[in-house]
């Protein structure tokens, strides 16, 4: 496993902790960053009878397509970072 995915994966296991209430665009963005990062060349529709909902996860999503999945990584762990207070090592 080479460094970004590891603290990726860090970063996951950060932000599924945490118990903080964040703002719904904030958790727009952990969705799609994580979405993009974990999903290869795929569209992914969000489940679940909410489709409001599932319409902002798409829209999120969507807004993804242009970079990497390592971008999408890198960004992720930026917000895990910004929302936890805490450095990813």
């Amino acid at each position: 496993m080479d460094d970004l995915e590891r603290r990726f994966h860090k970063a996951f296991e950060m932000a599924s902790a945490m118990t903080k209430k964040l703002p719904p665009d904030i958790m727009l963005q952990f969705y799609s960053y994580y979405k993009h990062a974990t999903t290869k060349d795929s569209i992914v529709i969000p489940s679940g009878d909410d489709m409001v909902r599932n319409a902002f996860k798409l829209n999120a999503y969507f807004q993804m397509a242009n970079i990497s999945q390592d971008e999408a990584k890198i960004e992720y762990i930026r917000l895990v970072e910004k929302y936890t207070g805490k450095k990813v090592l």
